[in-house]
């Protein structure tokens, strides 16, 4: 694979891009409103689009990229056709054989990832289209898998002297936390609002465990602290490592304690139509301060093509939240400053997917040396 790309490469019509959008996951809905937007986004540059749309049962579907939001609120668009995704080393994505025909193979240079959540985004549908041989864009799996693990990301980001507040897992039977209450709950795997709680004592938040079922497969704890306010900022890293305006979402839900799904989501457009203030007004310091973290957050968590870095303020002291690696939009509405088009954004992931490839397979060492040695497997059993 090509090592550089020309932009001239990047943007030939030739070069046929598959969005994929949707997904077995909570995030199955923006992920669809994220897909649309890039699709259409291409569509209008002329660009050849392959619309895969991935069900909530975890089927491939080949869907027209004009598509709008509404035509997918029974599931499966109709007239969708049925394609699958086959790993190895002719893998891909095709139509399926009929009784007497052959799998179509459908002719894809670059998958433009854009499932957030769940195997989108954790991964899973990373490590396929590695077997798979399909450039692809946003995080490797090992990036997606970091900045999916709450637990985890928040170990990497304290090992790394970064501002952050406690967090601790969450489980029954184990002891407490090592703060104090009153605390947020989260689920341990995700990347939004949802399944977050807030709680007064840990006791309460034990119960959440079997009531709440986000937090099924593991869940974090970490304290509520009242005075904190959100800021974000995007980075992406092509062709240079290049930072966003800073943003101050604004909490629209009624009596909400924190900034929940709607805040973020419900206004039509994703995260691209949520409130907030852009650039947000803060102290220098403040957000010389952020800036600098958000670069020592991508080089920790392994950040690839363009993310969200969340944090946390009081106005004055700074605490590092999380990264979305495949952020709502694809983080479109941050770049204001500096300025950057939708189309340039998707063409720097395009560029990235091309020329810095994800799977790096390497079988040095394994040169018989051992099978030689082994002897009888039956008498390495008796």
């Amino acid at each position: 694979m090509s090592t550089s790309v020309r932009p001239s490469e990047v943007n030939s019509p030739s070069r046929r891009l598959a969005v994929v959008f949707g997904g077995p996951s909570p995030e199955h809905d923006v992920s669809i409103l994220t897909g649309l937007q890039v699709a259409r986004e291409l569509s209008v540059a002329g660009r050849e689009v392959l619309a895969l749309y991935w069900s909530k049962a975890g089927e491939w579907f080949s869907v027209d990229p004009a598509m709008e939001a509404a035509g997918f609120l029974d599931g499966v668009p109709r007239g969708s056709e049925h394609v699958r995704l086959v790993i190895g080393e002719r893998g891909g994505f095709e139509v399926p054989a009929g009784r007497l025909g052959r799998p179509k193979s459908l002719s894809v240079d670059v998958v433009v990832n854009c499932c957030h959540g769940g195997p989108g985004e954790d991964g899973s549908l990373q490590g396929a289209l590695d077997l798979a041989g399909l450039p692809y864009t946003g995080p490797s799996v090992q990036g997606a898998a970091v900045g999916q693990d709450k637990l985890v990301f928040a170990a990497a980001v304290s090992s790394a002297g970064l501002p952050a507040l406690p967090r601790a897992l969450l489980a029954q039977g184990r002891g407490d936390p090592g703060f104090d209450g009153p605390y947020i709950v989260k689920p341990r795997f995700g990347g939004s609002s949802i399944g977050i709680e807030v709680v007064a004592d840990i006791e309460t938040a034990r119960a959440r465990l079997v009531a709440n079922p986000h937090l099924r497969y593991g869940a974090v704890v970490e304290p509520y602290r009242t005075e904190l306010f959100d800021l974000n900022i995007a980075v992406r890293t092509w062709p240079v490592t290049e930072l966003s305006a800073i943003e101050r979402p604004v909490r629209t839900t009624t009596g909400s304690e924190i900034l929940g799904y709607a805040d973020k989501y419900v206004g039509g457009e994703g995260m691209a139509s949520a409130p907030r203030q852009l650039p947000a007004e803060l102290p220098d310091a403040l957000a010389g301060e952020l800036r600098k973290a958000a670069l020592l957050v991508a080089d920790v968590a392994g950040v690839r093509g363009v993310a969200r870095v969340d944090f946390l303020s009081d106005g004055e002291s700074l605490f590092v939240n999380e990264v979305n690696t495949i952020p709502g939009s694809l983080a479109r509405y941050l770049w204001v400053d500096p300025p950057l088009g939708f189309g340039d954004l998707i063409s720097g992931l395009v560029a990235e997917a091309l020329s810095r490839p994800t799977a790096h397979q390497n079988a040095a060492g394994a040169d018989g040396t051992v099978l030689r040695s082994a002897g009888s497997i039956a008498a390495k059993l008796a």
